[in-house]
C-alpha cells in the first residue's frame, strides 16, 4: 500500500522524490510488513503496518499544512534556516518510519525505530540534499520519531504533529490502545465506538478534530490515549477537539457472561 502525494504537495519536488523512493524501497516495505507480523500475528494487537502508516502520513501533513497556513513557523526553518518544504520532508519521514521498530519488538519499539531509521533516511536523501542538510534532516526526523513515545516531549513543531497524528488513527477497530482480538472489555468496546475522525480548518484554532462516536464508550479512547498525546505535543493550544455522540447510541455488546 503506497503513501500518496496529495495535490497540494506536488510542487514539493524533494518530498515527491522521497515518497517515490519510500514506496519502492524493499527494506521499508519489509519492515512495515514485519511490524504487523509482531503486532498482529504474534501479539494479537492492532495494525502498525502499511495501513497505519498511510493514515498517519496523510493526517500529519494535513495538520502541518493547517498550522503553516495559520502563520506558525516550522522548527527547522526557525533554527536552521531551511524551508517549509524541507519541514514537510521531515514530517513524512518521521510519520512513515516511526513504528518500524515493531519489527524488532513491541516493547521499546520507539528506540528500535530510531536505531533502524538512520541508514534508511540517508539512502532516501542521497542526491536530494547535500551532506550538511541531510544530517540536519536526519537528526530532526529521529527527534520526531522518538517523540511519539509516551514519556518524551517533542521539542519541535514537526515532532508534535507526528505525535498527534499517530494517536488520531483511532477509527472503528483501529484504536492505538492494544486489545486482545475477540475479547470483550473496555479496550475492545471503546475501539468499536469510534466511527469517524475528521481533520479540518478550525475557527478559533488552526486545527479542528471532529470525532464521531456510535457509543459514548469511545470516550475511553480519548481519555486514555488522545488526551495525553495532545497535552504533551507542544501544539495543544492550536487544536480544538469536538466529540459527537448520537442521541440513540449503538449497542456494541449484546450479551456478556462473567
Amino acid at each position: 500500500m503506497a503513501i500518496c502525494v496529495e495535490p497540494s504537495h506536488k510542487g514539493n519536488d524533494k518530498l515527491c522524490k522521497v515518497i517515490d523512493r519510500m514506496n519502492s524501497d524493499i527494506e521499508i516495505r519489509t519492515l512495515w510488513r514485519a511490524s504487523n507480523i509482531i503486532a498482529i500475528e504474534r501479539l494479537g494487537f492492532n495494525d502498525h503496518g502499511p495501513t497505519h502508516i498511510r493514515i498517519v502520513t496523510k493526517t500529519a501533513l494535513k495538520m502541518f499544512d493547517l498550522l503553516i497556513e495559520s502563520g506558525m513557523e516550522p522548527s527547522v526553518v526557525k533554527d536552521y534556516g531551511l524551508t517549509v518544504q524541507d519541514a514537510e520532508v521531515i514530517v513524512i519521514l518521521a510519520a512513515a518510519l516511526h513504528d518500524i521498530g515493531h519489527a524488532v519488538h513491541r516493547d521499546r519499539h520507539e528506540d528500535f525505530s530510531v536505531a533502524l531509521a538512520p541508514s534508511i533516511i540517508r539512502r532516501l536523501l542521497v542526491d536530494i540534499y547535500d551532506e550538511e542538510k541531510a544530517a540536519i534532516i536526519l537528526a530532526e526526523t529521529l527527534h520526531a520519531i522518538i517523540s511519539h513515545r509516551e514519556d518524551i516531549l517533542p521539542l519541535t513543531l514537526e515532532a508534535g504533529v507526528v505525535r498527534v497524528a499517530d494517536a488520531l488513527d483511532m477509527e472503528k477497530g483501529r484504536a492505538r490502545i492494544p486489545f486482545e482480538a475477540g475479547k470483550v472489555n473496555i479496550h475492545s468496546v471503546s475501539a468499536l465506538a469510534i466511527e469517524k475522525v475528521r481533520i479540518r480548518k478550525g475557527t478559533d484554532r488552526p486545527i479542528l478534530v471532529e470525532i464521531e462516536m456510535s457509543n459514548s464508550a469511545g470516550i475511553f479512547q480519548i481519555d486514555e490515549l488522545l488526551k495525553d498525546k495532545v497535552e504533551k505535543s507542544g501544539i495543544r493550544d492550536r487544536i480544538s477537539i469536538v466529540i459527537h455522540v448520537p442521541e440513540q447510541e449503538k449497542r456494541i455488546v449484546e450479551r456478556l457472561v462473567l
